[in-house]
């Protein structure tokens, strides 16, 4: 079996969107959680990319500029959203200081966003994944 670099390039993209995806699920999951381990409530959290890069030869290096330019994408770190948090006023609530309750700074229509374009990018590496294996069985087949 050979390596096949689109396609590592696709299951890179493919993992970190599954990641992506999933702590898009655990923001809306914790939209109202006013209390935490931690104390206070839920903050947002993001999800942030880097491009993988491979240390190579400059010959390799100028050949790959020339060809894609990249080893895929990985998920270099997943930070806390520091906007602030909303004030509601409930005063019956057991989280109230002079009846305003702090709520999460997850902005729901935001999150619903961006699992659009988290689910549509992981579609977009399936796609490109499913068509280089494609090529792959075509390529081997012209052997017969």
């Amino acid at each position: 079996m050979f390596e096949n670099s689109s396609m590592n390039i696709s299951a890179s993209g493919l993992a970190a969107n599954q990641l992506w995806m999933n702590v898009i699920a655990n923001n809306i999951a914790n939209a109202n959680t006013t209390r935490t381990p931690q104390g206070g409530p839920y903050r947002s959290e993001i999800v942030n990319f880097q491009a993988v890069e491979q240390p190579m030869s400059f010959q390799t290096t100028l050949g790959q500029a020339m060809a894609y330019g990249g080893d895929g994408v990985e998920v270099s770190s997943i930070t806390q959203d520091s906007s602030p948090f909303q004030l509601v006023y409930d005063p019956s609530s057991p989280d109230a200081v002079n009846g305003y309750v702090k709520m999460p700074n997850v902005d729901i229509a935001t999150q619903m966003v961006d699992l659009v374009q988290a689910s549509r990018a992981y579609e977009a590496n399936a796609t490109a994944f499913d068509a280089a294996k494609q090529m792959d069985i075509s390529a081997l087949s012209i052997g017969k």
